[in-house]
């Protein structure tokens, strides 16, 4: 695939094995699990690497680890990886093209093709609700998501 930066497999590995690193020259991905976590492991890994993708350290082109290669080295099942793979090409932030492995999508010409205007307010209020509940204000959720929205890099930096 022209044009691919493919990550290296770096060999860094946390004591327990829930923590492997990805390595593009000076740009660290770092992929972990928390098996204590309710969040199911399939998910921990989508969000991950969409949490790669929005800080810029995966570019479109780049490689994903295979399937078989990251449930090794995170010492997890092979389907577990595969369903966040599939997840992840279901959302549209990765390609798959079959034996040559997984790869990030390239940004959308139409950003409402990845999460839109509506299922962004649908998620945001479900989390208010939720902070609400636990006895949370208005204005430490407002504080929260500005503080979460702050490490974004801007439009120019990084499209997706």
């Amino acid at each position: 695939m022209a044009g691919t930066i493919p990550l290296c497999r770096a060999l860094c590995y946390s004591s327990d094995r829930t923590q492997f690193l990805h390595a593009r020259e000076a740009d660290t991905t770092v992929i972990t699990v928390d098996r204590l976590s309710e969040t199911p492991l399939y998910l921990q890994l989508r969000d991950a690497v969409i949490a790669g993708i929005a800080a810029g350290e995966l570019r479109p082109g780049d490689a994903l680890p295979s399937v078989r290669a990251l449930a090794e080295d995170l010492g997890i099942n092979l389907h577990t990886v595969n369903k966040a793979y599939a997840t992840l090409r279901d959302e549209g932030y990765v390609i798959m093209l079959g034996r040559r492995g997984a790869y990030v999508a390239d940004a959308p010409a139409n950003p409402a093709a990845g999460m839109g205007a509506p299922a962004l307010a649908a998620a945001l209020e479900k989390l208010a609700v939720e902070f609400k509940a636990s006895g949370g204000t208005r204005a430490a959720f407002l504080d929260a998501a500005r503080r979460a929205a702050a490490d974004l890099p801007e439009e120019a930096d990084h499209v997706r």
